[in-house]
């Protein structure tokens, strides 16, 4: 395992970099290629500006109370 990790040293930075993202809550746009690649291999996969504005959307023109 740990021979693994120290000859792909991107691999551990891309997934501390995907935990943190989703610790603080920003949108992943990486995951989100990855997700359409690997699920919806035909369709077109939103641009970054367009992904941001959806998630963003989505995250917080949800009803109900927020506490913050």
């Amino acid at each position: 395992m740990r021979e693994t990790q120290a000859a792909n040293p991107t691999g551990v930075f891309s997934r501390f970099r995907a935990a943190w993202l989703g610790v603080l809550g920003i949108p992943n746009y990486e995951a989100y290629l990855a997700h359409m690649r690997a699920t919806h291999p035909g369709e077109a996969p939103l641009g970054r500006g367009e992904f941001l504005a959806w998630a963003l959307e989505r995250r917080y023109a949800a009803r109900g109370a927020r506490c913050c």
